[in-house]
């Protein structure tokens, strides 16, 4: 199906353009969306004639999330989670809960579909992610998932909190380990 781009669409081209597109998509994503019209002869004529309307609209869209883009752009938010001790997650960070922590932290709205994160998070750590608040405005934030808020903090610093240290009965230094051995095998401890 061909349609008349109202809007920049990612991956598909900018608005005006007439592009072709799979059936699915024209009708379930970019036409109920308003992103796109059928391209015949009366929509072509009436996009020429709202044409002026859409782009001064599309610029002061661009405009607004640009003011919002510097607000969150390289910033660093941090989200809570259980983990075990390898670093592994309980659960996952979706892009959901990564537009709660921002919402909740700078006052306006960002929507999941804002969040460009192509798998959740799984692990303990700092993780880069886009957030697109319109489609030629990009901003780069920085999710730290930590189990508690200190944690977090050090994993700002830099500190890999990932690594599991290893420690053998010798080097706790425990009378334990000493008393077995003089007792030797087969013998009781017990007096």
């Amino acid at each position: 199906m061909e349609v008349i781009l109202l809007e920049r669409v990612g991956r598909l081209g900018h608005m005006g353009d007439t592009v072709k597109v799979k059936d699915g998509y024209a009708r379930n994503f970019l036409l109920p969306r308003g992103k796109a019209l059928r391209a015949t002869e009366a929509n072509k004529k009436k996009f020429d004639s709202q044409r002026v309307d859409l782009e001064a609209r599309n610029l002061a869209q661009r405009g607004d999330a640009a003011e919002r883009s510097k607000k969150i752009d390289g910033k660093s938010y941090t989200i809570i989670r259980q983990a075990g001790e390898t670093g592994q997650l309980y659960g996952s960070v979706s892009a959901r809960d990564i537009a709660d922590a921002i919402s909740a932290s700078v006052g306006f709205p960002v929507h999941r579909n804002h969040v460009a994160l192509m798998q959740p998070i799984k692990t303990l750590g700092l993780h880069e992610t886009a957030v697109h608040l319109h489609p030629e405005v990009e901003a780069h934030v920085t999710i730290n998932v930590a189990r508690s808020l200190e944690q977090a903090e050090r994993q700002t610093k830099g500190e890999d909190l990932s690594v599991r240290e290893t420690t053998s009965l010798d080097d706790l230094g425990l009378e334990v380990g000493a008393a077995l051995a003089e007792a030797g095998p087969g013998e009781s401890l017990a007096r």
